[in-house]
């Protein structure tokens, strides 16, 4: 089994200040106990949500600060009550690592929800250490916040599915959305959108894509498999597609209108909001009340949801579209996402790379 009674000395590529410039760091993993899994990291994706954390976006970020959300490695040791994984399995850890495991949410198998949920960095652990990311070589994380990957389902694949995959997943399923024949609509089409198009048809939905410009139409349309897409500045084309949609996946994480996009749902439509912004949005009661229209937000889904959610894929065949990149590429690739060209997800080959150069 192994002690994990110790402290570990790694090295992760961390963010020293709101530059957002990530270089190599060492720094001791906490100390562990016994239902902890102490996990090598092979992949981690690149969530546009990790921009807004080593940039300070959000007020809230502190530094010496190595960020990464999507992980995906193997498992190294088990602490002695560790029932759940054994050494060599390939396991994933997305954007929690605790809770308070008492309140409603928690008992409720929605600890995403609980008011005291730990994230896996840019927070502070039970034992009054900082968490600390995936761009690392290894995490060590409370069982009850891994989950196993599906067999035959690659760890760079596997990796953006536990943020961009389940974010999607979980509103459609909590809001009755996942049987076949709904219209939905994607908002944005970058890593959470993409996975959008691809999990809303997997469910058999009639997906329209809307984007601000029409440069993304042939990508949606040929390579994701999109019914429609809409351009949101095309008046004309917009006034069509009035009251026709059951939902809309809000993934634009800048300050942007909601009236445009509450005038395309249906009677009860929902106007689901997924992007991270620091600034209030403005829509006026009507759009909303004439059609009895719901706007509401979801973030990232359960551990259970989660589970589901990778099963899913793996019955679908469902895989993000990514661009692999080593360690020492990661202030490009985070300058890239924030210009959007990426199609659709970087992943951080961190098995693979040098992490000190």
């Amino acid at each position: 089994m192994g002690s994990l009674e110790t402290e570990r000395k790694i090295v992760g590529w961390a963010a020293t200040d709101s530059t957002g410039h990530l270089a190599p760091y060492t720094y001791s993993l906490r100390d562990t106990g016994p239902e902890d899994v102490f996990i090598k990291v092979i992949s981690c994706g690149i969530c546009h949500t990790d921009i807004h954390q080593i940039k300070n976006d959000l007020g809230m970020s502190h530094y010496p600060m190595v960020p990464g959300h999507e992980v995906v490695g193997e498992v190294v040791e088990v602490g002695s009550d560790v029932t759940r994984f054994k050494v060599g399995d390939v396991v994933g850890v997305g954007v929690i690592v605790g809770s308070c495991k008492n309140c409603h949410p928690c008992k409720s198998e929605l600890e995403q929800y609980c008011n005291k949920k730990i994230w896996s960095y840019n927070d502070v652990y039970t034992d009054g250490k900082p968490t600390q990311g995936g761009f690392a070589e290894s995490m060590v994380v409370d069982q009850k916040f891994v989950v196993r990957i599906p067999d035959g389902m690659s760890p760079e694949q596997a990796a953006p599915l536990l943020c961009a995959g389940l974010t999607v997943y979980s509103p459609l399923k909590h809001f009755g959305l996942k049987q076949s024949g709904l219209r939905g609509g994607i908002l944005g089409l970058g890593g959470v959108g993409h996975m959008g198009v691809k999990i809303a048809k997997a469910m058999g939905h009639h997906v329209t894509v809307i984007s601000s410009s029409d440069k993304k139409r042939e990508e949606a349309m040929g390579h994701l498999g999109a019914d429609e897409y809409l351009v949101s500045s095309d008046v004309e084309s917009m006034q069509k597609a009035a009251d026709q949609l059951d939902y809309i996946i809000d993934t634009v994480p800048v300050v942007h209108p909601l009236e445009p996009y509450l005038s395309l749902l249906k009677l009860d439509g929902k106007l689901i909001l997924m992007g991270v912004i620091n600034t209030p949005l403005q829509f006026v009661t009507p759009m909303v009340m004439l059609g009895r229209k719901s706007i509401t937000g979801s973030f990232i889904g359960s551990m259970k949801e989660t589970e589901e959610m990778l099963e899913f894929c793996k019955e679908k065949g469902l895989a993000s579209m990514i661009e692999v990149i080593k360690m020492d590429y990661i202030n490009t690739a985070f300058e890239r996402l924030e210009k959007n060209d990426v199609r659709y997800r970087f992943v951080v080959d961190v098995a693979g790379s040098k992490l000190i150069p």
